[in-house]
């Protein structure tokens, strides 16, 4: 598998260089990617257990904004 490409330019010379990351970057990007994985399943967990309990209490989201708020 190739690596992600990054672009680097120059905008005193309107240089564009693109090159393929290096390892280091490549590890940072990767736990980057990782986080934003977690993240995105964390909400998505938090978002059906939140629709669990409404279910479960028999009332729509918007209900339990008016009682909440």
């Amino acid at each position: 598998m190739s690596k992600p490409t990054i672009r680097i330019h120059n905008a005193e010379t309107n240089e564009i260089i693109d090159r393929e990351m290096t390892d280091a970057e490549f590890a940072i990007y990767q736990a980057k990617q990782a986080t934003l994985t977690a993240r995105a399943e964390e909400e998505a967990t938090k978002a059906t257990e939140k629709a669990e309990v409404l279910a479960q209490l028999g009332i729509t989201e918007e209900q339990a904004k008016l009682l909440l708020g």
